[in-house]
């Protein structure tokens, strides 16, 4: 009876040490949830409104004229979008930088951070504007239109004020994200398209400016919010980590500029990837039906990138706030959390478009050949949009550990030593066209996902965790008295 009793004691007690165990499970799935949508969800709000800004701008300037849509197009795809790549991946090293120190209580070094990325910004953009200045006879020299690349010339000296823009931009968001405080981000970005699609109707349609009108409205959607982001930063929304302009964002440039050209060749090498599979298919004899339905097909990929790049920046904050508090448990648990919760996404993604096809290119086309198309080009979209589910987060991991450095590697490799080349013979040589090409683009992108899973996996994350409060210590200025609005 006395045993009986023992045993229905110790089942009881398992029971409530298990029940405690799935309450703790819940409860840190439910945080860990909310420090990742905090993150995730107004990155990706504020991607879809830049993006948009795009979209809107190429909608009225298309409505100007064919020759001024392709003047538009030109400047922005072939080097708007290379100089975006460029500097994105130089202002990623600021999140690395950013997010381990702010884990590490260091506050007052992220305004130094800051003011050390616009230094390594700034000159970067500097060192782009002639591909600006020079645009038409580069686009020349590219076997472009003579009268178009003479007009992208002149649409292309106004992206000069859009590539410094982007710098504040790019930083500042980093900045803010690393502390969670991007809702400033969202709801400038949802002012500034307001703006934008007025400003383009007022300019364009009403007083019938042209170019000029679609160009202005343009570069003012992208000055805004970021004269509204450094406003905000300098006057009192990050009281803990800014103390005012400094002359400290001089010191140990070194060591940023270099961390910003590893985080530069790694964003870089996917960006441009993507952009290869346009300028491949280019070449190919393709009909143009089936330009059309690429096309549809690389416009639903690019909005659904927004999602994965906002994931991206999550993953990027969560590893490195837990690293610089020196937590390696929390930083593999929320890598855990952002990689299925992205994939669960992605796999929905993948189911709709395998099962629409057809129907939901009627949304962008009525033409039932173009319709056909991208239902036959569906289950290569739809593999993309799962490659995109999980591949961005682990670059995110690669950036918040600071790991830039290995995965430039890592992408030349899967990239450009094995996709390019294998997409390149089965759109060539095997006659595949767009499908061929394509199937060597997923091949890489699914060879470099499957490296990565396998170092996040194989990761000593304790050393992680010593390599990143070294790294926060090594470059560590001491905080110095200031009222918050002079130089330091």
């Amino acid at each position: 009876m006395e045993g009986d009793m023992n045993e229905e004691l110790l089942r009881t007690e398992e029971a409530e040490s298990r029940g405690i165990k799935e309450e703790n499970l819940k409860n840190k799935i439910w945080t860990e949830n909310k420090k990742m949508w905090v993150v995730a969800g107004p990155a990706m709000f504020t991607r879809f409104s830049t993006f948009g800004i795009n979209v809107i701008s190429q909608a009225f300037v298309g409505h100007i004229g064919a020759a001024e849509l392709a003047a538009y197009a030109l400047s922005f795809t072939l080097l708007t979008r290379f100089a975006n790549g460029l500097l994105l991946g130089v202002a990623s090293g600021l999140e690395t930088l950013c997010g381990q120190a702010y884990g590490a209580r260091q506050y007052h070094m992220l305004g130094i951070y800051l003011q050390r990325s616009w230094i390594v910004l700034i000159v970067t953009a500097t060192l782009l504007l002639p591909i600006y200045i020079f645009a038409t006879p580069i686009l020349k020299a590219l076997g472009q239109d003579e009268a178009i690349a003479e007009m992208a010339g002149s649409v292309a000296l106004w992206f000069i004020a859009v590539i410094y823009a982007v710098t504040l931009s790019f930083s500042c968001q980093m900045y803010l994200q690393a502390q969670s405080k991007n809702m400033i981000i969202t709801h400038l970005a949802a002012v500034s398209l307001s703006i934008h699609i007025f400003l383009s109707w007022l300019l364009t349609v009403k007083y019938k400016f042209g170019i000029t009108g679609a160009m202005i409205s343009t570069v003012l959607a992208y000055w805004i919010p970021n004269v509204g982001q450094l406003l905000f930063v300098i006057c009192g929304g990050c009281p803990e980590t800014w103390k005012g302009f400094t002359t400290l964002a001089f010191k140990d440039l070194w060591p940023v500029i270099k961390l910003s050209v590893s985080s530069g060749a790694m964003l870089c090498l996917e960006v441009w990837y993507n952009c290869i599979l346009i300028l491949l298919t280019g070449n190919l004899k393709n009909a143009e039906v089936e330009v059309d339905a690429l096309s549809i097909c690389l416009n639903i990929n690019g909005w659904e990138m927004m999602i994965s790049l906002g994931f991206l920046a999550a993953a990027s904050v969560r590893v490195s706030n837990e690293l610089g508090k020196g937590d390696s448990k929390a930083a593999k648990f929320a890598i855990v959390n952002i990689v299925l919760t992205s994939l669960a996404i992605g796999l929905v993604l993948f189911t709709f478009f395998l099962f629409f096809r057809e129907h939901l290119a009627y949304i962008f086309t009525k033409d039932h050949r173009v319709a056909a198309e991208v239902a036959h080009l569906s289950p290569l979209l739809a593999f993309s949009l799962l490659m995109n589910s999980v591949q961005p987060v682990l670059s995110g991991v690669a950036i918040g550990a600071g790991w830039q450095s290995v995965v430039v590697y890592v992408n030349l490799g899967s990239y450009y030593l094995i996709g390019i080349p294998i997409g390149v013979f089965l759109g060539y040589v095997i006659k595949l066209q767009v499908e061929g090409v394509w199937i060597g683009m997923l091949i890489g992108t699914f060879i470099q996902t499957i490296i990565l899973v396998i170092i996040t996996c194989r990761t000593d994350w304790d050393k992680q965790v010593s390599i990143a409060r070294r790294r926060v210590n090594r470059w560590l200025v001491e905080d110095e008295p200031s009222d918050g609005s002079g130089v330091a």
